[in-house]
Parts: C-alpha cells; sequence; structure tokens
C-alpha cells in the first residue's frame, strides 16, 4: 500500500507541474527501441538483473528497452559514449537519466550541463524522442538539482523532475542512500511509462 501510494503521489507531481512534461511525443512504434541511458541509477544497481527500471519499461511498453547504463560513469564519459550507442542500437526514444556522479563527486557544474546538453543534441540531431529525469544533488533534502530543470525547458523536452528524489526518500525504495532497491525500479519504471503514456508514445 505504501508503495503504490508513493507512486500515486509521484505520478501526480510528474503530471500536474513538477517536471511537466508538456512537449508532445509521437506514437512509438511497435518494433520501436527505446535507450536507456544513464549510470547506477539506470543499470540497476541496489537491485537484480532483470530489475532495472529499464527491464520494468520493457515489460510495460512492449518495447525493446536497451539498459546502457554504466555504473560510476560521469557525464564526460557519457558525452563520449552516446554517438556509438545511438548508432549500435537506432532508438527512437532516449530516456536520459546522467550527472549523478559529476554531483557527488563535486565536478564543474558547467561541465556537466555543457555535457548533459550536448547528449540531447545528439538525440535531436537524429530525430530522436527524449525523456531526461532530474538527479538530486546531494543532501539532507533530495530534491532534483535545478540544472536539469534549465535543460529542458531551454531544450523542450520532456522532463519528469521528481521521480528519484522521491524514490530516494522513501527508506522502503531504496537499497542504500544514492539507489532504489527492486521496489523503487519497479516505481520508475511505472512512472515513466505513465508518462508515455500521457504524452501519446504509448
Amino acid at each position: 500500500m505504501k508503495i503504490s501510494l508513493l507512486f500515486c503521489a509521484v505520478l501526480f507531481f510528474v503530471l500536474t507541474g513538477c517536471g511537466d512534461p508538456s512537449p508532445g511525443m509521437p506514437k512509438l512504434a511497435d518494433n520501436a527501441t527505446i535507450l536507456a541511458f544513464g549510470d547506477s541509477l539506470t543499470h540497476g544497481n541496489g537491485a537484480r538483473e532483470g530489475e532495472s527500471y529499464p527491464a520494468v519499461l520493457q515489460q510495460l511498453t512492449g518495447r525493446k528497452v536497451i539498459n546502457a547504463g554504466i555504473s560510476g560513469e560521469e557525464s564526460e564519459a557519457g558525452l563520449n559514449r552516446l554517438p556509438a550507442t545511438l548508432a549500435l542500437h537506432n532508438p527512437q526514444l532516449l530516456i536520459l537519466c546522467h550527472g549523478g556522479n559529476d554531483l557527488l563527486r563535486k565536478k564543474d557544474i558547467n561541465k556537466m550541463e555543457s555535457n548533459i546538453r550536448s547528449m540531447i543534441q545528439l538525440a535531436k540531431d537524429k530525430n530522436i524522442a527524449v525523456v531526461m529525469l532530474g538527479v538530486p544533488k546531494p543532501g539532507l533534502f533530495l530534491s532534483s538539482f535545478e540544472v536539469y530543470k534549465t535543460i529542458a525547458e531551454s531544450m523542450d523536452i520532456i522532463f519528469i523532475e521528481d521521480l528519484i528524489p522521491d524514490v530516494l526518500g522513501d527508506n522502503a525504495l531504496k537499497s542504500d542512500t544514492v539507489h532504489p532497491n527492486k521496489e523503487g525500479y519497479r516505481v520508475m519504471g511505472e512512472s515513466i511509462y505513465a508518462v508515455l503514456k500521457d504524452v501519446g508514445a504509448i
């Protein structure tokens, strides 16, 4: 019950202004590939293989979802890796969740922002739709680091602002201070799926 209540709360905030996914999206083809690209939050650290949010999303959408998460990766390495990954999988949708390790290691925020903007532009140049997840800056009170909203608004992409902070704010949904557990990844996958339905992608 607690998990389902959190999911409803997260979905409410996702769809009603906190990270309002206002840009629409073309419907994904039945054989479309979705690329989930990021670090350990995408890879699924804290849960077993097959319990990551990309695995959950694949089950829900019926589309192939590639888990391209690499634990510990910083945004510069992600930017270097993305072109070949896009070319390999030719996705119709990119779900981007990156920068958490830059924040944890107190890297240059301006450089992180530039790297993330470049990742988004790489996808846009190939007519790949983008959904970005906000990542919290480490601290006592979790909220998506403000630079993500700035990027999303200026680049006109779908942005899910409070999903990760809300999951990591519930001890029942996390395996440690920075990673969800199986139930947390389930909430992430279900919430992203709900947003995709809301914007017309599913």
